[in-house]
């Protein structure tokens, strides 16, 4: 289920047994997201495993975590395994590339195979399957907590005079633009549209549209309820529990919502200097809105964000379903930002919360599971604690706006240190000093020895030829005096005496064998050429010219048949009294003209 903005819900309207246990364990809180801070927009994204932009992490040891020693690792085991069933069984059709995903797949995996497991066994699971790292938004220390729950109001199936206030459904021609929406989820941050004409795209209705009737007659309307302030925080917390007038309960579920920011009514009033922050909670902004309603209402479509529900079918006595799909569990569901964070990351949360009173003493030392999302959810350091159903779950919720220190538990398969070493510095923050600049290396002050050049080696039969090598250029012997004398201040040179190279034993170079892969090539090469040469041969028996490429495979194929001969062409043996006879043609007298042809070929050129 999802807060308004992004939350999810899930518990019963018997909320009694459910706040005990919360009590009794470390204390729980959750955000309310109607008075959350604006969050800037994340930064550019960064490389790395785990490439969650706008932060920093820390490696810690388990060890260093106040608390986890103390924690009831049995309940956070069941919590954790609705999140590992549903990311098991999406393993095949998730579109979700980032390497968490399939890490936490494979923890899943272990986690299920195991179950169940007490105390012990469930604090060494987390600690042999996960590495704790502390992570808050870049420059900061702390991230940000608020606290959920799910409301539970009279209502009607149609309106009455006592019941004025529409919960409406998703309409059909709210258009999301500019982000892709592949696995039907409606996104917490879009651009939603709705369309004029056939081109023509304007922004969705703001909630004073709304409110003042632009959906009436389109039968949109789930359910009335009595009071616009109820209808408002149940917008707020992204569920609800409709108690009927026949005893039924309509269970109600976040679908959708406008595409306008949300406005936080308690920073409203904060500026109007009606509220100090100090008093800004939900049961203080309702009190305040019931004795002042027109005021009240001006101030309420100040947000301009509206948000709308769908019909879920669970029963009574089960839990708010969260946007990951699965059951919350109250005191160990949180709703995190999901554009940053897998559903089913378990965060180990550290806090001093008001809880057990109304002062900030109870320890709030808790591992979480991210299950829920709002689009009043932003950062990597910022969750809403799910605390349940009712009455008594609103009172500890309204009072949750707390730093905290966020420990995430990644999949020793994702490694931090690569992560770590590629996210940015954080900024320097204002009024603190400036940094001592970095000494640059200062060189050695010792003079450095003179570097010695290798000669060539010599020749074989060369008399060594003794050189003076200095770090510039190598001089004769003979001139080194001199260079000296007309240099005092010049390093030391040395005297390097060439090496004779050494001999080497020449070995013949033995060919490699043929694979069987080659051996296998060559015959079918060769039978190739042989079907080719045979086919050019029938050819001409026929009196048919063979083409080009034919002609060409049986001249390759004779050539690999023909027997290995040097390529040198004997001279013809003379006949038996030949010799005599040639000496006695050349000795005789040639005719004018050959003689003379004779002479101008002996000439030399002009």
């Amino acid at each position: 289920m999802r807060r308004r903005h992004g939350r999810r819900w899930g518990r019963t309207a018997a909320i009694a047994c459910s706040i005990a246990a919360i009590l009794a364990a470390p204390a729980l809180v959750s955000p309310l997201h109607a008075e959350d801070d604006d969050v800037a927009e994340p930064a550019a994204d960064v490389e790395g495993p785990l490439k969650i932009p706008d932060s920093q992490i820390e490696v810690v040891d388990w060890r260093d975590i106040d608390g986890w020693a103390n924690d009831d690792h049995e309940a956070a085991f069941a919590a954790l395994l609705p999140s590992c069933r549903a990311l098991v069984n999406s393993a095949k059709s998730t579109h979700d590339e980032r390497p968490m995903y399939p890490a936490l797949v494979e923890v899943c995996r272990r986690a299920l195979a195991v179950v169940p497991l007490d105390g012990p066994g469930a604090r060494g699971f987390f600690e042999e399957n996960f590495r704790p790292v502390r992570i808050s938004k870049l420059g900061e220390k702390d991230g940000f907590l608020t606290g959920y729950y799910e409301p539970i109001v009279d209502g009607s199936r149609v309106p009455t005079q006592e019941y004025t206030t529409p919960i409406y459904r998703r309409p059909a021609d709210l258009i999301v633009s500019g982000r892709p929406n592949k696995d039907g989820s409606f996104p917490n941050k879009a651009r939603v549209m709705r369309q004029i004409g056939k081109r023509k795209f304007v922004p969705y209705y703001e909630r004073a549209e709304i409110e003042n009737g632009v959906f009436d007659g389109r039968q949109l309307e789930i359910c009335w309820v009595k009071d616009p302030i109820d209808a408002f925080f149940i917008q707020i917390q992204g569920s609800a529990r409709i108690r009927l007038e026949d005893g039924a309960v309509l269970r109600i579920n976040y679908d959708a919502h406008n595409g306008h920011p949300y406005t936080p009514i308690g920073r409203i009033l904060i500026e109007r200097k009606i509220l100090t922050k100090d008093e800004v909670s939900m049961e203080r902004l309702r009190q305040w809105m019931n004795a002042n309603p027109d005021e009240g209402r001006e101030v309420r479509r100040k947000n301009k964000s509206f948000v709308f529900f769908r019909i879920t079918q669970l029963a009574d006595h089960e839990e708010a379903t969260g946007a990951q799909g699965v059951p919350l569990t109250a005191g160990r569901s949180i709703a995190v930002d999901k554009a940053l964070h897998v559903y089913g990351t378990p965060f180990f949360i550290e806090a001093d919360l008001p809880i057990a009173s109304a002062q900030s003493t109870t320890k709030f030392r808790r591992l979480m599971m991210a299950q829920d999302t709002g689009s009043a959810i932003v950062g990597p350091a910022r969750a809403d604690i799910y605390f349940g159903a009712g009455e008594e779950a609103a009172r500890f919720a309204s009072g949750i706006k707390h730093n905290a220190r966020f420990t995430m538990l990644i999949p020793r398969d994702v490694d931090p240190v690569d992560a770590g070493a590629k996210f940015p510095l954080p900024p320097r923050q204002p009024g603190t000093p400036e940094p001592p600049p970095l000494a640059a290396p200062v060189a050695p002050t010792m003079a450095a020895p003179a570097a010695v050049i290798p000669l060539p080696l010599p020749r074989p039969g060369d008399a060594p030829n003794v050189m003076l090598i200095t770090a510039q250029k190598p001089v004769a012997a003979a001139e080194a005096k001199p260079a000296l004398a007309a240099a005092p201040d010049s390093k030391p040179v040395a005297l390097v005496e060439p090496r004779r190279a050494p001999a080497i034993e020449s070995k013949p170079v033995v060919p490699p064998a043929p694979t069987a892969l080659e051996r296998k090539l060559s015959a079918m090469m060769d039978e190739i050429r042989t079907g080719a040469a045979a086919r050019v041969r029938q050819l001409r028996q026929k009196g048919t010219r063979p083409s080009k490429s034919e002609m060409a495979e049986e001249g390759r194929d004779n050539a690999a048949r023909a027997p290995a001969t040097p390529m040198i062409r004997a001279r013809p043996k003379l006949a038996a009294g030949a010799a005599p006879q040639l000496a006695a043609r050349a000795a005789a007298p040639k005719p004018a003209a050959q003689a003379a042809g004779a002479a101008a070929r002996a000439r030399p050129p002009l």
